[in-house]
C-alpha cells in the first residue's frame, strides 16, 4: 500500500483506522536483500523489489525503523505523469513508475549491481503502480554510501520515452517509516539552522501537508527516538499516518515525501541526493546542519 499521493487532487479509499497499534509483528525478511553496513548503522535493499531500501538501523540496536509492507512501502523512488486510463484502488489513475513494483505484488527488475565494502550501486526498471507494465522507457538508479551515523543515497531516473507527460508534483522520494515512530518532527520559520525550537505533531488521514525550512523531517516514537531525512534543495512534504498494525511489515506506517513540480518529457533526467539517520531530534538535527554548512 503505497502513498495516496497525486498532484493537486489526493485520491484516497476507503479509511481502515485512524488508530494505530504499535505492536511489533516478527518482519518478514526479503529473500534476496543486499544490506551495507559500518561499525554504526546498517542499510538494507530488496533486489526483488528494484533495489528499494527496506530496512535502516543502528548496528548496535538490530531494529529495522522502516516499513515494507508491499511493492510500495519503501524509501524509493516514484514519479507520476498523464491520466492514462489506468486503474487502481476504484480510482482512475495515471501513468505511474514505482521503483518496487506493482500495487499486486509484481515486483520491479534488477539490471545491474555493485557492492563494494563502503558503497552499493543498483539499476532498475520500474512498473507501473496500477497496470504492472515494466517500464522499459524508464530507469532507476540509486547509489548508497555510509558515513559514520549517516547513509547518503543518490537517486537517477531517467526518461526515454516519446510522451510529454502534464506537470505533476513527484514524490522525491517516498518515505514509509515503521508507524511505531508516530511524531512528526521539523522546523518552520525564517530562522533556519540558528536552533530556533522545532515543530512536533502527528499527521492524520489522507495526505496533510508540511513545510520544512531546514529541509529534513523526522518521525520518532514517544521517548523522542527515531529516523530522520534531510532531503537538500525541497522545503515541503506531503505526510500521513495510516492505522493498521505495527512494525517493519505491519500494514499500519507514518509517512512523508519531499515533493517538487516537474514536467517528465523525452530525454528527462532527475538526480538527486537524500541523506538518512537515527537518532535523538537534536542529534538528526546536528548532523544534518553539519551537512549543509559543509555544502554551501
Amino acid at each position: 500500500m503505497r502513498a495516496y499521493f497525486r498532484p493537486v487532487k489526493l485520491f484516497i479509499y476507503s479509511l481502515i483506522s485512524l488508530q494505530i497499534a504499535l505492536a511489533d509483528p516478527a518482519e518478514k525478511i526479503p529473500a534476496n536483500a543486499i544490506y551495507l553496513e559500518n561499525e554504526i548503522v546498517k542499510i538494507g535493499v530488496n533486489k526483488d523489489s528494484g533495489g528499494s531500501i527496506f530496512w535502516f538501523s543502528s548496528v548496535a540496536e538490530k531494529r529495522n525503523y522502516l516499513n515494507h509492507y508491499d511493492r510500495g512501502r519503501f524509501i524509493q523512488q516514484s514519479y507520476y505523469g498523464k491520466a492514462d486510463g489506468s486503474i487502481w484502488a476504484k480510482k482512475s489513475w495515471r501513468w505511474n513508475p514505482v521503483q518496487g513494483g506493482d500495487y499486486k505484488g509484481k515486483p520491479a527488475k534488477v539490471i545491474e549491481e555493485k557492492k563494494d565494502a563502503t558503497s552499493l550501486y543498483i539499476k532498475s526498471i520500474p512498473v507501473h503502480w496500477a497496470t504492472g507494465q515494466e517500464l522499459t522507457d524508464c530507469t532507476m538508479e540509486e547509489w548508497i554510501t555510509l558515513y559514520k551515523e549517516v547513509a547518503k543515497i543518490r537517486f537517477r531516473f531517467t526518461y526515454m520515452g516519446k510522451e510529454t507527460h502534464t506537470a505533476q508534483h513527484q514524490e522525491l522520494p517516498a518515505v514509509f517509516v515503521d508507524a511505531a515512530f508516530a511524531k512528526l518532527h521539523y522546523y518552520k520559520g525564517d530562522q533556519p539552522w540558528k536552533n530556533a525550537p522545532t515543530t512536533a505533531d502527528q499527521p492524520g488521514w489522507p495526505n496533510e501537508s508540511r513545510t520544512c525550512d531546514e529541509e529534513w523531517a523526522a518521525y520518532t516514537n514517544e521517548k523522542g527516538h527515531g529516523i530522520g531525512v534531510f532531503f537538500p534543495g525541497k522545503k515541503s512534504i506531503t505526510c500521513y499516518r495510516f492505522g493498521g498494525p505495527g512494525g517493519p511489515s505491519g500494514s499500519g506506517c507514518s509517512y512523508f515525501a519531499p515533493v517538487s513540480t516537474m514536467t517528465i518529457k523525452p530525454s528527462f533526467v532527475h538526480d538527486y541526493t537524500i541523506y538518512l539517520s537515527i537518532g535523538s531530534v537534536e542529534e538528526i538535527r546536528n548532523r544534518f546542519k553539519s551537512i549543509h554548512e559543509t555544502n554551501k
